[in-house]
């Protein structure tokens, strides 16, 4: 038989892959690691999930319990015998401040509660309006003072001043409230802060208190 007639030969490609064998601690190995892996993922879930629950619970928590402010006011404020060129004799400063807490939960512990009016910046009188009390939430309390005689700087100069603007139409004061305050949720007391209220007020030509400023709402801070 000639070259040209010879059978082809088949050659095969390269050596066959070699399969690893793998010991049973190998695969006990992957087991456990696969089971570790799910295990953390399953308490990296249970603690992400009660972090957002307790997350939402603090935060409903503190809507509901978060102080507001004392809410001032003042209700009435009269200077009576304005109309009298002799009225500083006996002058009179009458006025009612109303102190109201809108708070759900949260209850106001006062302290050391004084008023003091002012007249074009400068202190007229000051009085001591209540030791202390406890106001109770959804409270309002009304405190009543007269300033006068020793608690009210008035002299004849002054009084001009006065009926100078009431010929105007309106004689402007301020009444600031100051008051050392506690805040009480259930069986906890807060550390004292002092509260000012300034509360700006007018009187008409009558003496009595405009429409415009009756129960007014005064702004409020702490310090």
């Amino acid at each position: 038989m000639s070259a040209s007639q010879q059978l082809p030969t088949h050659h095969e490609g390269g050596p066959k892959p070699i399969k690893r064998k793998h010991s049973a601690s190998y695969y006990v190995h992957r087991v456990r690691e696969s089971l570790s892996t799910r295990i953390s993922k399953i308490l990296c879930g249970i603690f992400l999930t009660l972090l957002f629950i307790i997350g939402i619970a603090a935060f409903i928590s503190w809507l509901s319990l978060r102080p507001h402010r004392p809410r001032i006011h003042i209700s009435s404020f009269s200077i009576p015998g304005l109309d009298q060129s002799n009225g500083f004799e006996n002058a009179e400063i009458r006025f009612n401040v109303t102190a109201r807490n809108a708070n759900r939960a949260v209850g106001y512990y006062y302290d050391s509660v004084e008023a003091f009016a002012y007249y074009r910046d400068q202190a007229i009188g000051s009085t001591p309006l209540v030791d202390s009390f406890y106001q109770e939430p959804k409270n309002t309390t009304i405190l009543y003072k007269v300033l006068k005689g020793a608690t009210l700087d008035v002299n004849n100069d002054r009084w001009k001043e006065f009926r100078n603007d009431r010929a105007l139409g309106t004689v402007v004061f301020r009444l600031d409230v100051t008051a050392m305050i506690r805040f009480k949720v259930s069986t906890w007391d807060s550390k004292r802060h002092r509260m000012h209220a300034n509360c700006d007020v007018a009187v008409g030509r009558d003496g009595s208190i405009l429409a415009t400023y009756k129960n007014k709402r005064c702004p409020v801070y702490f310090t």
